[in-house]
């Protein structure tokens, strides 16, 4: 999705969840490969940030929300709302499966889209918990209160490196290699989405975001956008906003959900 316009929507029916999201191009680069979605019926976010010659990454990464968007939408309606945690992570899993084997044979059948793959990072918002997947170096943060905590770690070379202690912070700011994901969605033929639970609290924020956001603009300059009293819609423009101002080097796409009027 390449709107330079935040989309933003309101529904009561899934746990008071509302949601806005926005895709910018950058300064830099000439087309969008992120893709993004929200459907708050389904109390979904996915967002993907595509990789790959010609229109490769774009090609991914809209195949990707769009079979994952549908997958989750038919197991939902037969599944129910009251679905367990454990459920759900397995119909989030069957459906990477389904996108990632349709990316990757996608590839196989057109050379100009060989090699093409996305990251993902995707959230469904419940009544009672969050469940966060991501593949990649997309992220996931939760503000809650003053504080923002990042709920994903990169699948990078860049963090198998820091995990390893080859690195330190300063020096991974500087590397290279920032941008060489070791997980991504079509380029295998088994992938798997790491996932994980989490609580919410009324008024948090989750923020999915692409590098495009994250290698541009600071944790604690996202943290102060994020407190700002503003709504959704107007935060989210700020982030891709700020982005761009330090340089917009990558497509820039976000995706937030604030809890409101839990009780």
């Amino acid at each position: 999705m390449a709107s330079s316009q935040p989309l933003s929507n309101i529904d009561s029916d899934v746990a008071s969840w509302e949601f806005a999201a926005l895709s910018d191009t950058g300064r830099i680069r000439a087309n969008n490969e992120d893709a993004i979605a929200f459907d708050a019926s389904l109390g979904l976010a996915i967002l993907a940030d595509g990789m790959g010659g010609y229109n490769g990454g774009e090609v991914a990464s809209g195949m990707a929300i769009a079979l994952l968007q549908a997958s989750f939408g038919r197991w939902l309606a037969h599944a129910g709302r009251q679905a367990n945690g454990r459920s759900i992570r397995r119909a989030l899993q069957n459906g990477v499966d389904e996108a990632n084997m349709a990316i990757l044979e996608a590839g196989v059948a057109n050379m100009q889209l060989q090699g093409m793959g996305t990251t993902l990072v995707l959230a469904v918002f419940g009544d009672d918990r969050v469940v966060v997947g991501h593949i990649g170096d997309s992220r996931c943060y939760r503000l809650r209160g003053n504080a923002l905590e990042l709920l994903t770690r990169d699948h990078s070379l860049l963090q198998e490196q820091l995990d390893a202690g080859a690195l330190t912070q300063e020096q991974a700011a500087l590397s290279p290699h920032r941008n060489l994901v070791t997980r991504a969605l079509g380029i295998e033929r088994q992938v798997a989405l790491e996932m994980h639970e989490h609580d919410f609290q009324d008024d948090d924020v989750f923020l999915l975001c692409s590098d495009g956001l994250s290698e541009m603009v600071p944790a604690e300059h996202i943290c102060t956008i994020l407190l700002q009293n503003l709504d959704l819609s107007q935060k989210a423009t700020l982030l891709v906003s700020r982005a761009n101002d330090n340089g917009g080097r990558d497509n820039i796409s976000v995706v937030l959900a604030r809890a409101c009027g839990l009780s």
